[in-house]
């Protein structure tokens, strides 16, 4: 099922959890809602299943005006943080309780829900588990019976809020790549809320930012973390270096080297972002490189990561290394020459754009 989202609105006082919000959600895709705490990704999704009505704007469900229509109505299978199991009911009784509570025609056969149950232990993986109780699984395995509750009643949408932020890091990687092959195997348009830029970029098929109820940027992962739409997107998905810079001549110049990024050039104050992995240690013949000292070095798995003051200047600029550069080069207080291989940049205030 496609959503579309027209000029939502939604306030809790004062404070406006949504800011004019449009937005088209593709058939069968999976949507990341991405942003710090108080954005309003979960307002957004709330609004979706019809948990909260905003204050003007409409939802449409395959081009039907959904904004009126009930929960039950909008048929949106949701998923919280903290499952929201019922604790006195087993597995089984846990997954059937959506269907198990239809009423007159609605009702559903017995015989069907034991087959519609069985099928989706089966589906995630928790075959042999429906007599157990919530207290008897673990973190993990009440998340997967959370979803297949979610997904008993045949939903048009999955909508999931923080569905791992409770579990620990490790089970949180094996649920995301479980996730994944359960969407592709069942095609369910799904939007999930999440405040974790690995999780996000690595589960989604595209990615709306938010920020202060407004989408600050949509496009895939790829997009959000190489191309960012704003110094906030740039900021917030994944690490960065933010330094002053001033326009002069057609170049960029900053603290003291002279860049020239693609495309027009702007004029006055700017800030140029570049992350740690793209600042690269070059040799003295490089024509464009800042002359720096290692103030501090982090080894952290497979990577290195550089504390550098920039000669001259107050300017410190973060690096990250492959591991294997660790060594006598790579020590506190030696000297080294750093080329950016790419970076961004935007106007500070008074300075302008390019067109």
């Amino acid at each position: 099922m496609g959503i579309k989202i027209e000029h939502l609105v939604k306030r809790f006082g004062s404070f406006a959890a949504l800011d004019d919000v449009s937005l088209d959600i593709r058939k069968g895709e999976l949507l990341a809602l991405l942003g710090p705490s108080g954005s309003g990704k979960t307002t957004l999704l709330r609004v979706i299943a019809g948990l909260e009505q905003a204050d003007s704007g409409r939802v449409l469900f395959d081009g039907e005006d959904a904004t009126r229509l009930t929960v039950q109505a909008r048929r949106a299978g949701f998923v919280f943080q903290h499952y929201a199991l019922f604790r006195h009911l087993t597995v089984e009784e846990n997954v059937a309780f959506g269907l198990r509570v239809r009423k007159g025609r609605d009702r559903v056969p017995d015989a069907t829900i034991r087959t519609r149950v069985a099928e989706l232990l089966s589906l995630v993986q928790l075959e042999g588990f429906g007599t157990r109780y919530p207290a008897q699984l673990s973190g993990g395995q009440r998340q997967r019976v959370a979803l297949a509750r979610a997904l008993a009643i045949e939903p048009r949408v999955l909508l999931l809020d923080e569905p791992f932020g409770a579990l620990d890091a490790q089970v949180r990687r094996d649920l995301r790549r479980w996730l994944r092959e359960l969407h592709d195997r069942t095609g369910l348009t799904t939007i999930f809320v999440t405040h974790d830029q690995e999780e996000a970029l690595e589960l989604a098929d595209r990615v709306a930012i938010l920020n202060r109820g407004r989408i600050e940027q949509l496009g895939s992962p790829a997009d959000a973390y190489d191309m960012p739409a704003s110094p906030f997107v740039y900021s917030f998905v994944g690490a960065v270096n933010r330094v002053p810079a001033q326009w002069d001549g057609g170049a960029l110049h900053v603290a003291g080297l002279p860049l020239r990024p693609r495309g027009q050039a702007g004029r006055g104050e700017a800030e140029v972002y570049v992350r740690p992995e793209d600042l690269h240690l070059v040799d003295a013949t490089h024509p464009e490189a800042w002359p720096a000292t290692i103030i501090g070095a982090q080894r952290t798995g497979p990577r290195l990561r550089l504390r550098t003051r920039v000669a001259g200047s107050e300017v410190e600029l973060d690096v990250e290394l492959p591991a294997e550069r660790e060594g006598p080069t790579t020590a506190p207080g030696q000297t080294v020459r750093l080329a950016p291989k790419r970076f961004g940049w935007f106007p500070r205030d008074g300075a302008t754009a390019p067109a």
